[in-house]
């Protein structure tokens, strides 16, 4: 059987994207192989948020390349779609796809014999219309299920819709035909993905709150969590209906990126702090327990250490649960570059200020933890960890306890307690929360 390996970098859309083309290779005779083994064909998921994204791809292929020479090397996704002639310049690359192109990998994989010339295959971004499906597991009892594609918006730092291009949804019938598939291969919780799930539907005539409703109902879901969804397009009846559903979790991820109205002018988001304040209260108002994230970007050009101040100020007495900071990375192409006439913030003091905020997503997170000490909630069991087992409850908070008697995928009824003083855990245990960076 030939051997495949593959890579993802970048955020749980890739992933979700990658664990489809793992699914499609097996069905065609391929070995799955881990990173590291001896491959016949490389596949490599790439990511171009940051430049700090883009040169770990760079890295990524370049090792693949080192490691495994006569290894036939594919490289996808957005990275490869903005920037096709950098991916093709790196010496050993066969086959660059782009973003429409990676749903239909195989067309192009017509030999496994090394090409002399790297053949690139990238449609205009304007040009792509069709949605992909997609799903992977994350840990022995989550599943990442894409539901929505591309973005409308344009705001000023991003380069995700010449990456994916515009917005585009699955249909409600197809994303629950996915979660039986998903329950049937015994994962319990589901997080929904997407570059921006709040448009879903805005293609197909469905809605959000259609597709929450219909998720509900499938049967051996036990969780869903939706990844990310925009503050503009947090609308009152998704927040009641997580409020009321059997399976959302009370848990919410919602991008602020600045809280100075100024910045978020520049940034040309569509909404100021207001807004994102009056959500978080709506939520609260109606799961007084909901976990809430945020995204910021510090050092966003024209950000004075006023305007920061006034961000981490506002950040500071939001009810915030944790934050996911980012530093600023400067997109050729975009128009934070071409068009701000602010001046940039020096890269020592962009990380400066990354720093003060993940010292207060720190104590953001053990704030939140220690509110529920002594409280129970549904702990869903994932896996071992150092001779425990861990898991996460309904609303984001990471738990440890004794593993003997307990399964990864049930679920338990836990009452949160403090670790022990020298390090030995208690009988019910928790830590703060460990959230993953996103891309």
């Amino acid at each position: 059987m030939p051997r495949v390996v593959l890579h993802t970098l970048g955020c749980k859309l890739n992933y979700a994207e990658t664990g489809t083309l793992a699914r499609e290779f097996v069905s065609r005779g391929f070995d799955l192989v881990d990173t590291g083994a001896a491959a016949d064909v490389a596949v490599i998921n790439t990511c171009t948020v940051t430049d700090e994204a883009e040169r770990k791809c760079r890295q990524a292929i370049r090792r693949v390349l080192r490691n495994r020479p006569d290894t036939f090397v594919i490289v996808t996704g957005c990275y490869a779609q903005v920037r096709p002639g950098d991916v093709a310049a790196i010496p050993g690359v066969d086959l660059v796809l782009g973003t429409d192109e990676k749903g239909h990998l195989f067309r192009y994989l017509d030999s496994l014999a090394k090409r002399e010339r790297t053949q690139v295959h990238v449609s205009c971004i304007e040009d792509v219309s069709a949605f992909h499906s997609a799903h992977a597991a994350g840990e022995r009892t989550r599943a990442f299920m894409k539901v929505q594609d591309g973005c409308d918006y344009s705001c000023s730092f991003c380069t995700i819709p010449r990456a994916r291009g515009r917005s585009r949804s699955t249909t409600v019938r197809s994303a629950v035909d996915e979660a039986r598939s998903i329950a049937e291969q015994g994962f319990r919780e589901i997080v929904l993905s997407g570059v921006n799930i709040g448009l879903f539907g805005a293609d197909t005539g469905e809605s959000l709150p259609g597709l929450l409703a219909a998720l509900d109902g499938v049967e051996g879901v036990e969780r869903y969590r939706i990844s990310s969804i925009e503050p503009n397009l947090l609308t009152d009846d998704v927040i009641d209906f997580v409020a009321s559903s059997r399976a959302f979790q009370p848990h919410f991820h919602v991008p602020l990126q600045s809280g100075n109205d100024h910045v978020l002018g520049k940034m040309r988001r569509r909404y100021r702090r207001d807004v994102y304040s009056d959500r978080v209260e709506r939520i609260l108002r109606s799961i007084p327990d909901a976990a809430i994230g945020a995204d910021v970007i510090v050092g966003f050009p024209g950000e004075t250490e006023d305007r920061f101040l006034d961000t981490a100020r506002f950040l500071e007495d939001l009810p915030v649960a944790y934050l996911h900071a980012f530093t600023y990375s400067e997109r050729p192409g975009t128009t934070a570059v071409e068009e701000s006439g602010e001046d940039p913030v020096p890269r020592a003091e962009r990380s400066r200020r990354n720093r003060v905020l993940r010292i207060l997503s720190g104590r953001k997170r053990a704030e939140f933890a220690a509110r529920h000490e002594g409280t129970t909630r549904p702990v869903l069991w994932e896996g071992p960890s150092d001779g425990l087992i861990e898991g996460w409850t309904d609303n984001y908070i990471r738990v440890k306890r004794d593993a003997p008697g307990r399964r990864p995928g049930t679920v338990e009824a836990v009452t949160l307690g403090t670790r022990r003083p020298g390090g030995g855990p208690a009988a019910d245990s928790f830590r703060l929360p460990i959230v993953e960076s996103r891309a």
